[in-house]
């Protein structure tokens, strides 16, 4: 199948998408450029910064995009490509940008609360509670997550391995890439530099650091990455948004902006020369597992991810400087979140018989096809030297976007903690005893950061399995938040209706399926460790997730039976 066609088509509904539902969903809740937002009204300096659109969307799609949609659709690629393709398009449109849209308007409504703000307000505090250790859950999953793939691409200590040089290279970029975001914070927020010509130098400084990264690398093992992330996340959570947050996302964005024009040069490119060819079937019949739920828990970020209410709701609603801007951060962000997971489809596609996803063994993880794939189109019209470039280039960019992953989700955990252990009516300020100590913002962070990056030494394929259900279900958690809400204050709620039953369905069945796995497994005295971890955690996260479908159920229902009155 043409891999250009594939593309065209899913760019022209994606931007259909953004213009006729995205802007019907405004007008149905009533967004208002006269209203002033959360940045304004609560300034603090650290948190509560407003930001140009620009570089908050810079922000918010950074931390949004992480290494889910390069990653999920890859994995899901067994299904066959035109599954994917259909969940990545029709997904993103009605279900994922829908989400990220409403959990960003109902966060700015409430004055830059978390969702679980947003639940106390229509289904009570102890919802709100039950929501905030839900929420918590899963974030230990995200870094857990993020810090293996980050891990993964820096780790360089066999000189005989294909990909030595390039991981030292990723490695050594990525950190030049910190220091410039901190210059360029610094003298865009404190020395009124014009965001302009800052951003010029800023893409010229991330060119240079490339083109430097290619001739020198910084070789560690996994121990010593894991720990580095652990420093670096620590740090980076505790900063205010305006030195490092706010300007390495901006940045970041751009690195994505490149990266996706790179590769669509290269399916242009590989179109006239053969190479941008997508080998996946259109429907895979062999049976590696059940299409249903298993390819919508997969596919994750490219379609629909719980992890974007907590961005939209966690710094991006902190941050927003006009309510008109909502449209275009929360669901722009996610149309072009959708356009990268069927880049990374096409990707995988052109090497499939040579990836781990359709029986080869030159590809064994999702960042290695992605960037395989690109480049191996690139370098069908540009010549093979053009082929370690692109490949170092894309490695780069997937550790990139999941470190401003890990920066965003260890900052909403101190955020969310702190919001967990403050009783109602009173805040932080107040607290006192062991409360007020396990609230304290470096207290919170240690520990979130301790178990998720701890996690992040098991395999990826494990974490990534409760990670994709736990994420996907906290999506139709926060559907149910933001319809209860819009229920309460009398805007339109039905189009979250199916989106949120469908999400719900899908993630609780695969939890269960995965918990009747695990305990197979554990009675039949084979059990790892792992298994009891994949076990424990599964349960939990069903037995919440019902416990607050309940109670949201009751809440429409008395939200009905009041306007039928």
């Amino acid at each position: 199948m043409s891999a250009l066609l594939i593309l065209l088509v899913a760019i022209v509904l994606l931007g259909l998408g953004y213009v006729f539902y995205g802007g019907w969903l405004a007008k149905q809740w009533g967004v208002d450029p006269n209203r002033e937002t959360p940045a304004h009204t609560s300034y603090d300096g650290k948190d509560f910064v407003p930001a140009n659109p620009a570089v908050l969307m810079g922000h918010h799609f950074s931390s949004i995009a992480g290494a889910g949609p390069i990653n999920g659709p890859i994995l899901a690629s067994v299904f066959g490509w035109v599954p994917v393709f259909l969940w990545c398009v029709l997904g993103g449109i009605f279900f994922g940008a829908m989400h990220d849209f409403g959990a960003l308007f109902a966060s700015i409504r409430h004055n830059g609360g978390s969702i679980g703000e947003v639940i106390k307000d229509s289904m009570g505090i102890k919802a709100q509670r039950l929501f905030i250790i839900f929420a918590l859950a899963v974030l230990i999953l995200v870094i857990a997550s993020f810090t293996a793939v980050v891990a993964g691409t820096f780790v360089s200590v066999d000189t005989s391995a294909a990909n030595y040089a390039a991981n030292g290279s990723t490695a050594m970029t990525s950190i030049l890439f910190i220091v410039i975001a901190a210059i360029f914070g610094f003298f865009v927020y404190r020395k009124n530099a014009k965001i302009g010509p800052a951003t010029v130098i800023g893409i010229l400084g991330i060119a240079a650091i490339v083109f430097l990264g290619q001739f020198i690398g910084l070789h560690f093992n996994r121990t010593f990455w894991v720990l580095f992330i652990a420093v670096y996340v620590t740090v980076a959570s505790l900063l205010p948004v305006w030195i490092l947050l706010q300007p390495r996302d901006y940045l970041s964005s751009f690195l994505l902006y490149g990266m996706m024009a790179l590769a669509f040069i290269a399916i242009i490119g590989g179109s006239f020369t053969g190479a941008a060819v997508v080998e996946i079937p259109a429907v895979n019949n062999a049976k590696v597992s059940t299409l249903f739920p298993t390819l919508f828990i997969t596919v994750a970020c490219g379609a629909c991810s719980g992890f974007h209410s907590l961005i939209s709701s966690g710094t991006s609603s902190k941050q927003i400087n006009n309510e008109k801007d909502a449209q275009v951060i929360g669901y722009g962000s996610m149309i072009i979140e959708s356009v990268l997971g069927v880049i990374s489809l096409i990707a995988v596609g052109v090497v499939f018989s040579r990836s781990t996803y359709g029986g080869g063994a030159d590809f064994t993880a999702p960042p290695a096809a992605f960037a395989g794939g690109i480049a191996t189109m690139f370098a069908s019209f540009a010549g093979e030297k053009s082929y370690a470039v692109i490949y170092n280039l894309f490695t780069l960019a997937v550790s990139v976007f999941a470190l401003t992953s890990l920066d965003s989700a260890t900052r909403l955990c101190r955020y969310l903690f702190a919001e967990l252990l403050t009783p109602e009516g009173k805040t932080r300020e107040d607290l006192t005893g062991a409360a007020k100590f396990f609230s304290t913002p470096i207290v919170s962070t240690l520990i979130m950061v301790v178990i998720g990056c701890g996690m992040g030494f098991l395999g990826l394929s494990q974490i990534w399995g409760v990670f994709g259900a736990a994420n996907q279900l906290l999506a139709g958690i926060a559907m149910l938040a933001v319809c209860t809400w819009l229920g309460k204050v009398g805007k339109n709620n039905k189009m979250f209706y199916f989106p949120m039953c469908f999400m719900l369905v899908a993630t609780i069945t695969s939890l269960v399926m995965t918990i009747i796995k695990e305990i197979k497994a554990i009675g039949a005295g084979g059990a790892a460790w792992g298994d009891w971890y994949v076990a424990i955690w599964s349960t939990a996260l069903v037995v919440l997730a019902a416990i607050l479908a309940v109670t949201a159920v009751k809440t429409l229902s008395a939200q009905a039976k009041a306007k039928k009155a």
